[in-house]
């Protein structure tokens, strides 16, 4: 089945006459014999929009209850059972009530277009994604109703409902938009004239966007390659040299003169990646100003350059062509014409501007231009000739009478090719030449004399000059662009590595430094930053520069104290100590510096997310504690002073067990809220590290039944706990005090968890050098992967009881048994449930040392989100 058409009615603003304009065009399919229903359409209370409806099909909305309220909404379903052709849906940024079928109206648009059925819809410009911020600081007022661009640009037709700002105020003021008492306070806030004339802009531009896509799809699909002058678009070819900053602002100026037109930057590498002009920092730089003009950048690779940015105007339907006059010499531009000449020559539509510039016509100050070979080569070249070309001379006269002219100019053209597969370029110039004089000494009549008798001779040896000098070039440039491929290639691995590095490494910038010092074998590399504004001597000022990251040797303390200076970014600078490079190796030394600012910034990010960690950890803290105080700190007080204000009531006559009744309430309660606040004091106390521990021996079956008792006055124990402790247990090493403190949590956790009839079983054991103490329930027990997040501070996961205590129980036992030397884990109960081991050391007998303050008691367990905390207090 074929996907349904969509049609959208733009407008500025509400009141334009979208929804007007919908509905006239729904009346007119009608008339056709079109078969059309209204599937949703607000009429807001407008009389004349509301009789268009008249003789329309509407179908039934569906009802969404929401909240106990009852709201419509699109009837998808119904839409579909109905199979119209073409259906209207008004307001396509709306957002459905939660319980429909989708959460906003266009997708249930989408799911009608994909059922082959036409829709007709409307929608504001400040609804579009791409706009919504930009609406959002005109007017003051943000949208919260959005659709994505995509799905109006996909629309089959896009016409905009257009009206004067003024006349829609009218209109408004007329009653024709609002009701009579919301139209001072929208004329006097969103529809002032300035927010809709900004808008309309805004509609307008965005609309005119969508046209040139159709423009575009519409040339690309006709086959048409001319420029059709429809709006104004400006390219300007930058070339990567330093005269681009004048092109771009005399582009600027140009589109300027032209309202809307569009500003394009373009660069033309080469197809191979070789040799070229351009310097990667002005190019970036050169970028950014396009950027910040409010222009786009683009590179297109081509080996022919006028044709490629002739290829790239007439793609994106340019008008005007900014070219810098050459800077090449004059005598260059007389044996060549220059890109500008030919890109005017085969401009054909498009204005070429030729714009002039400091650097026009003085010679293009590029690198220095690579040997190819090595220097011993050449100097192995020179030294095959200088001894090869007397031998061959004495063989080819001892063999005169067997040989003729042309024979002897083919060995000494064989000797030019190989002396310059040996040696390149000059080693075959020097022999060339000097074998052109041995030819017209030893070989061309008359011998012995630098003169030529046969005119076909001369023509011989002037051929062989040039074949020498063309073979000797062809050599010389295959070994250069070898050898330039070469160091790309490897300057393309070290990028790739660089850059895998940089992305893994805990330490960027670092080992960013290292591998640059490594890779060009440099004594020290220094990153410095100007913190002050720069200053005539402040080049050379150590005093105004500090040092952000060193390898290596003796740092640089100022830029002019390296042997060679990158520039790295605003206040950034590269200062390279060792030996001076090449101006050849300066592109991949930018790149170096492009990253290592980089690398800063991510380093100095992630201090900053570091340092707001704690802090955004002790606001979980914070917030957490603050819940656990609004309730479980405010239950046992207020419990407390209710019993003791009935206490204190003279109204009532209380009697001895009533008032004995009171009186344990108050005591429970307040031991309650005591034992909340020693648990919140002493978390505190775990994580700033200063809880003191007077580690000594501790038997633990004396320890146990103060933990008891200590349970056991908040509703008594009984036979809910079963304790078994061998009496031959040895003692452990712990506080005691603390060590309580930790049972009565474990314990108390562990009754919370058990079922009715199911003791809590405790025993001990002594294993390999340490006391472990066994507290096991029945209870439902805790799944492996959420083990961890039960120790961590105001958690009750899976707690049937979430009203009490303020789930610090097993977070303060783990905090408490690790500040002692211990180790508290979880595992499962045989049968069912859960057990807490507490480990101890074992107690062994010599000097006891005073207990101090311990400063890192192991580690803490900061707060997370568990949906659902098991904890006690």
């Amino acid at each position: 089945m074929a996907r349904g058409r969509l049609r959208i009615y733009l407008g500025a603003a509400p009141g334009v006459g979208k929804t007007y304009a919908m509905l006239s065009e729904a009346r007119r399919r009608q008339d056709r014999g079109t078969d059309v229903v209204v599937g949703y359409v607000e009429t807001h209370g407008r009389a004349r929009t509301a009789a268009l409806l008249d003789g329309l099909e509407v179908l039934p909305r569906a009802t969404v209850t929401h909240r106990g309220a009852e709201f419509t909404e699109l009837d998808v379903p119904a839409v579909l059972r109905r199979a119209p052709e073409v259906v209207l849906v008004d307001e396509l940024a709306h957002t459905n009530v939660p319980g429909g079928r989708h959460d906003k109206r266009w997708r249930d648009v989408e799911e009608i277009l994909d059922a082959g059925i036409d829709v007709i819809t409307t929608v504001n410009v400040q609804h579009l994604e791409s706009v919504n911020d930009v609406v959002e600081s005109i007017t003051g007022v943000p949208q919260r109703e959005t659709v994505p661009d995509e799905v109006v640009r996909g629309a089959g037709q896009v016409e905009l409902v257009d009206m004067a700002p003024e006349a829609l105020r009218r209109r408004m003021a007329h009653g024709n938009v609002y009701t009579p008492e919301k139209v001072d306070a929208a004329l006097s806030n969103y529809f002032r004239v300035g927010n809709l004339t900004a808008l309309r802009e805004l509609a307008l531009l965005w609309l005119a966007g969508k046209v040139d896509e159709q423009l575009d799809r519409y040339r690309a699909d006709h086959g048409i390659g001319g420029t059709w002058e429809a709006r104004e678009r400006i390219v300007v070819a930058l070339t990567g040299g330093p005269e681009g900053e004048a092109l771009l602002r005399r582009a600027t100026r140009i589109a300027a003169r032209s309202k809307g037109a569009d500003l394009l930057a373009v660069h033309v590498a080469r197809g191979d990646g070789l040799g070229g002009g351009a310097r990667p920092r002005d190019l970036a730089r050169q970028r950014e100003i396009v950027e910040g003009l409010g222009g786009t950048f683009h590179q297109v690779v081509g080996d022919d350059i006028p044709r490629a940015l002739l290829e790239f105007a007439r793609a994106v339907n340019a008008t005007q062509l900014v070219l810098g006059i050459s800077r090449r010499g004059r005598l260059a531009q007389l044996l060549r014409p220059g890109i500008g000449v030919t890109t005017t020559a085969l401009s054909g539509s498009i204005d070429v501007h030729m714009v002039t510039h400091d650097q026009a016509r003085q010679g293009i100050r590029g690198p220095v231009r690579d040997q190819g070979l090595s220097s011993r080569r050449r100097a192995a070249g020179f030294l095959v000739a200088a001894g090869g070309l007397p031998l061959l001379t004495f063989g080819l006269v001892e063999a005169r009478p067997a040989l003729s002219l042309p024979s002897d100019i083919l060995f000494f053209l064989a000797a030019v090719v190989g002396i310059a597969l040996v040696g390149g370029m000059w080693p075959a110039l020097f022999t060339a030449v000097a074998g052109f004089l041995l030819l017209n000494w030893y070989f061309t009549p008359p011998l012995h004399r630098f003169t030529v008798a046969e005119q076909e001779n001369l023509i011989a040896l002037a051929v062989f000059v040039l074949v020498g000098v063309g073979v000797s070039m062809v050599v010389d440039n295959a070994a250069r662009r070898s050898r330039e491929a070469a160091k790309l290639g490897g300057e393309a691995g070290l990028l790739s590595t660089l850059a895998g590095n940089v992305l893994r490494g805990e330490r960027a910038l670092d080992i960013l430094l290292s591998r640059m010092r490594e890779t060009f074998g440099l004594t020290s590399v220094t990153l410095l930053e100007r913190p002050v504004p720069a200053t005539p001597d402040s080049h050379d000022d150590p005093s105004d520069w500090r040092i952000v990251a060193t390898v290596g040797g003796r740092p640089c303390t100022s830029p002019g104290e390296g042997d060679t200076e990158i520039p790295a970014g605003d206040g950034l600078t590269l200062a390279i100590r060792g030996r001076p490079l090449p101006a050849g190796d300066r592109r991949v030394l930018e790149a170096f510096a492009v990253q290592a600012a980089g690398a800063l910034h991510q380093q100095r990010l992630e201090a900053e997310a570091g340092r707001a960690r704690p802090l955004e950890e002790a606001d979980k803290m914070r917030t957490a504690l603050l819940n656990a105080v609004s309730h479980d700190l405010r239950t046992p007080l207020a419990s407390a002073k209710a019993a003791v204000d009935s206490l204190g009531t003279t109204s009532v006559a209380w009697t001895p067990e009533e008032r004995a009744e009171l009186l344990d309430t108050a005591a429970q309660s307040l031991d309650r809220l005591d034992r909340l606040v020693a648990n919140l004091l002493d978390m505190s106390r775990l994580q700033a590290g200063v809880l003191g521990i007077a580690a000594q021996p501790v038997a633990l079956d004396e320890i146990m039944p103060r933990a008891l008792d200590d349970i056991g006055g908040t509703g008594g124990t009984g036979d809910r706990v079963t304790v078994r402790l061998d009496p031959r247990l040895p003692e452990a090493t712990a506080d005691p005090a603390l060590l309580e403190r930790v049972l009565v949590n474990l314990v108390a956790n562990a009754l919370r968890h058990s079922p009715p009839g199911e003791p809590v079983l405790i025993t001990a054991g002594a294993i390999q050098g340490r006391v472990e103490l066994r507290i096991a329930d029945r209870g439902p027990g805790v799944p492996p992967a959420d083990r961890e997040r039960i120790f961590q501070p105001f958690q009750r996961l899976g707690d049937r009881d979430n009203h009490t205590g303020v789930g610090l129980g097993l977070a303060l036992a783990r905090g408490l048994t690790e500040a002692m030397g211990g180790e508290l884990v979880p595992e499962d109960t045989p049968g069912g449930g859960l057990t807490m081991i507490v480990a101890l050391p074992v107690h062994e007998p010599g000097p006891v040392h005073e207990p101090g303050p311990v400063h890192e008691p192991g580690p803490v367990h900061e707060p997370g989100q568990v949906h659902e905390p098991r904890e006690a207090s």
